[in-house]
């Protein structure tokens, strides 16, 4: 039973995680062939300042 674990920035609808969350099963089942029914996925929402890249919180990154 695959497991995909996928950290991001909170703020997507759930019609987008929706969308998402089937295009890693869709992809894993042709990839793994295995079923649907198998696949889990855990969506983590992040806030951005609680992730740092380069020494640097996103939530205080220059754009």
């Amino acid at each position: 039973m695959p497991t995909i674990r996928v950290d991001m920035f909170e703020g997507r609808t759930p019609e987008q995680k929706r969308e998402f969350v089937k295009a890693l099963t869709e992809a894993t089942v042709k990839a793994l062939g295995t079923s649907p029914d198998a696949v889990d996925v855990i969506l983590t929402d992040i806030k951005k300042s609680d992730w740092a890249t380069g020494g640097v919180l996103w939530s205080e990154q220059k754009k």
